[in-house]
């Protein structure tokens, strides 16, 4: 079965094709700016790339240009939609309602909706997103994956907050934390290549990118993470302020002279790398300037990999041993320098980095392990569009 997996922005669409007899891309792409003027396509398929401007009004007709770029022209690798099975979809926040993949029924978007406040700019978008495929494929399958539910198993201890406990009852405020699918993944492919079974094992897995979050795994489930109501919360982002004193948050309303929405906006999208820094949301050029002399980009890194090794600390102490840590995502799966200041002075742990495999690069997954490490320092890349159409070939199939 050949299965469309779809992850939905504002304004944008991320696709791929993945024929799962062999789980192989077909071909993969993204629609930009839909809703904006200067919207385009790129499709890539059979090793090359093709780009078009052309209007994107809606997410509708985004999948009818998806459907074009698969079918017609060189970049064709199907001659009809009707040779895609299923649709399958990445869902940012399922709270507390949805605690597995689902196939879509319209009940279930009204619900995605519903819930659209703990995650106002990713739901909508993907409310949106399923709403177009329903339009453009008719009747073809669509299933929902969930960037929570893999968190579903935290205790309540770990994703309940010290707030009354009728904020919980009335207004569902936890941890609900986010990444699952890429760490529900990288914490079976690391379980898979040690040759363990995820029973066995304690994890750390360490998803770093623009945003960051950390969890702790723990028999093959998550007991806590980084995330909180929103993926505002863990380690210090991009753009993202991540913990910090609510205080904090109070006293900048007041001597800001900004409130609500607002100034969450500034936490979202002001803060983070790019607030501490000055230079850049992205840790690249942060790297850079820091190595030019940039004491304030200094500072920015020098915080972030503090943070992180602080919570590899606390969830090993969590979980009460700690047998693997895994660092995926943009930065952890390419920023050597990132995992070396990470596991710095960590031996009392048993975490030992072998500074020469640290710079290796090309493999999906690497031992960064030095040896005598008790242990083991893996970089695994995720592969959540994977994830995505493992669960929709489950579900559609019922296998």
């Amino acid at each position: 079965m050949k299965i469309l997996v779809i992850n939905c922005g504002s304004s944008s669409l991320k696709y791929q094709l993945i024929d799962m007899t062999d789980e192989s891309v077909l071909c993969k792409g993204l629609c930009e700016r839909i809703g904006i003027e200067g919207s385009k396509i790129t499709h890539k398929a059979k090793g090359s790339e093709w780009s078009e401007e052309t209007p994107f009004p809606t997410h509708t007709e985004a999948f009818m240009k998806v459907v074009d770029m698969m079918t017609t022209g060189e970049g064709a690798v199907v001659s009809d939609k009707s040779e895609i099975g299923a649709i399958g979809h990445r869902i940012v926040q399922g709270a507390e309602f949805f605690t597995k993949s689902e196939i879509v029924t319209d009940a279930i978007i009204d619900k995605i909706e519903e819930i659209a406040p703990l995650a106002p700019v990713h739901n909508l978008a993907h409310v949106q997103g399923l709403r177009s495929a329903k339009k453009v494929f008719g009747d073809l399958p669509n299933v929902v994956v969930f960037d929570t539910t893999f968190h579903q198993t935290m205790p309540p201890k770990a994703y309940m907050y010290g707030v009354p406990y009728e904020m919980y009852e009335k207004y569902a405020i936890r941890r609900y934390g986010a990444h699952g699918t890429s760490h529900r993944y990288v914490s079976m492919a690391a379980a898979q290549y040690l040759g363990k079974d995820p029973s066995e094992l304690k994890m750390v897995t360490c998803h770093l990118g623009n945003g960051s979050s950390i969890t702790a795994v723990d028999g093959g489930r998550c007991v806590d993470t980084s995330m909180g109501l929103t993926p505002l919360a863990g380690v210090l982002m991009g753009t993202r302020c991540g913990d910090v004193d609510p205080s904090v948050v109070t006293y900048m309303e007041q001597k800001m002279g900004i409130h609500g929405q607002e100034m969450a906006d500034y936490l979202n999208k002001q803060c983070g790398l790019l607030g501490v820094s000055g230079v850049s949301s992205d840790k690249r050029d942060v790297e850079a300037a820091a190595a030019a002399g940039n004491e304030r980009a200094k500072l920015a890194s020098d915080m972030l990999n503090y943070q992180i090794k602080k919570f590899v600390g606390a969830y090993a102490a969590a979980m009460g041993g700690l047998d693997c840590v895994v660092f995926t995502g943009g930065i952890g799966e390419n920023d050597a320098h990132v995992r070396s200041e990470v596991c710095k002075n960590m031996e009392f742990l048993g975490i030992r980095l072998d500074e020469e495999k640290n710079r290796q690069r090309g493999a999906d997954i690497l031992d960064l392990t030095a040896e005598g490490g008790r242990v083991k320092v893996l970089m695994v890349c995720t592969n959540e569009e994977l994830m995505i159409a493992r669960d929709t070939l489950g579900l559609v199939t019922g296998r």
